[in-house]
């Protein structure tokens, strides 16, 4: 039987665990890693959801908007385009065919802001 609230506890912290490398590094410039770990942030807050809904471990995929569905989570459609958008990060990070174009500094910083709008409304008590 798998332990739910140590599950979700392990999602959670790897969540602002990897929120903070994320951050890290696009303040380093490193903006294709960075998002990355946004991705994967945004992925570990959904996974909680997920966990919570089914009690069960998550299944070990990636799509943002898919793992809302299985959570039962409903976004707004802003939120709903944002988690869209950084599911081309992930991507980058996993699949050397499926780098997109290179994100400068400012596109990086805007698309941090909103993702971590979005992982404020995953994460809210």
């Amino acid at each position: 039987m798998v332990d739910i609230p140590k599950l979700v506890e392990h999602w959670r912290r790897g969540a602002l665990e990897d929120w903070e490398v994320a951050t890290d590094l696009v303040g380093r410039g490193r903006c294709r890693h960075g998002l990355f770990f946004a991705h994967l942030a945004l992925e570990k807050a959904v996974k909680t959801h997920v966990s919570l809904r089914t009690q069960d471990v998550p299944p070990k995929i990636h799509n943002l908007v898919r793992l809302c569905e299985l959570a039962g989570l409903e976004p707004s459609v802003e939120h709903a385009g944002i988690l869209a958008d950084m599911n081309t990060f992930s991507l980058a990070g996993r699949y050397p065919d499926s780098l997109p174009a290179p994100v400068g500094q400012d596109e990086a910083q805007r698309l941090l802001t909103q993702a971590h709008e979005v992982l404020q409304w995953l994460i809210a008590p």
